[in-house]
């Protein structure tokens, strides 16, 4: 029992000083943006999809690239636009006259790393390309299942302040991103600091052209480090406040849809590996409180007259942990 503890020990400190290398290397090309950075992490070890949330030019893009070249995944970025096709993301058979046969051209689906940039100015038919993808990892064409990596990740960004000609996701989409990051614009100092990096040799996309950054995981490794998690403990107290903050998010009086059994899944995992970046190998009542917001705020739907009144998600999440009490 000793000798299984001590493993365990080994395994989450092996982790951790993976995730720390990871933000040191995202940290040499993205500046600032500490918490979009760890949450982003939390959704790959997790095997999970994030939605990002953030104005143009606040480096949704390059942060994806940089953690694709970190990580050792394969990157690959489809610009959603309303006449976009599902085969335009899976790919389609071709007709080769020369050999007289069918080949399959696989669309940019097929990678480790895929960033969906304005998700929502596709309509729903096109979007519903990436369900299959993100749920099975696996591709459907022509009746032909096609198997992508298992570091297959979908980064879904979306523009906060411009809804022309936008289509809202379904539920059943949004439902499987684990987290949903807002991605703001940096503080003062920050931005003075990517000032004085654009005007030398030094900024973001030059340091990550000249491969300045270093890969901390080589290709296939991130499964092994996923694994790994699976050796934080979370105790049944812990687990049953989770279930009960899900449930109390269906019978709120602000929301009228609630949350359902997947975001039970998404917060117990993406608390396991909040621990994991501070390094301990057992889950607080702080990790799943922390984690609470980015797992909910994208599934829950508040009831109109509270929104009139201008309740917002965020403050409904926070009456909901106000009504559950915390385990001691």
């Amino acid at each position: 029992m000793e000798e299984q503890t001590e493993t365990m020990a080994e395994e989450v400190q092996m982790v951790k000083a993976i995730l720390d290398k990871a933000r040191a290397e995202v940290g040499k090309v993205i500046i600032g943006q500490q918490e979009v950075i760890d949450r982003c992490l939390i959704a790959i070890f997790t095997g999970n999809h994030v939605l990002i949330e953030g104005v143009p030019g606040v480096a949704k893009t390059l942060l994806v690239r940089t953690l694709a070249r970190v990580l050792g995944c394969d990157f690959s970025r489809i610009q959603f636009t309303p006449d976009l096709m599902p085969s335009d993301i899976t790919g389609t058979n071709v007709f080769s006259m020369k050999d007289g046969a069918f080949h399959l051209v696989k669309g940019p689906v097929f990678t480790s790393f895929l960033l969906a940039d304005e998700i929502n100015r596709a309509p729903a038919k096109t979007q519903s390309a990436l369900l299959q993808a993100m749920q099975e990892r696996v591709v459907t064409i022509d009746g032909v299942d096609h198997v992508l990596p298992p570091e297959f990740t979908v980064f879904a960004t979306q523009n906060p302040i411009e809804y022309e000609g936008t289509y809202p996701l379904p539920e059943a989409q949004k439902d499987r991103f684990l987290l949903k990051v807002e991605m703001d614009y940096p503080d003062r100092d920050q931005e003075l600091e990517l000032a004085a990096r654009s005007l030398g040799l030094d900024s973001p996309e030059a340091l990550l052209a000249r491969d300045v950054v270093e890969p901390v995981l080589q290709a296939g490794e991130l499964d092994r480090v996923r694994q790994a998690l699976r050796a934080i403990t979370i105790k049944d107290e812990l687990a049953a406040y989770v279930v009960d903050l899900i449930r109390e998010s269906r019978v709120i009086d602000s929301i009228e849809v609630g949350a359902g059994p997947r975001a039970t899944q998404a917060l117990l995992l993406s608390s396991r590996a909040m621990a994991a970046l501070a390094g301990r190998d057992f889950v607080t009542p702080d990790d799943i409180r922390t984690m609470a917001y980015p797992v909910l705020t994208h599934r829950l739907v508040l009831r109109p007259e509270y929104e009139i009144e201008g309740v917002t998600v965020v403050e409904a999440i926070g009456k909901l942990m106000e009504k559950v009490a915390v385990p001691r």
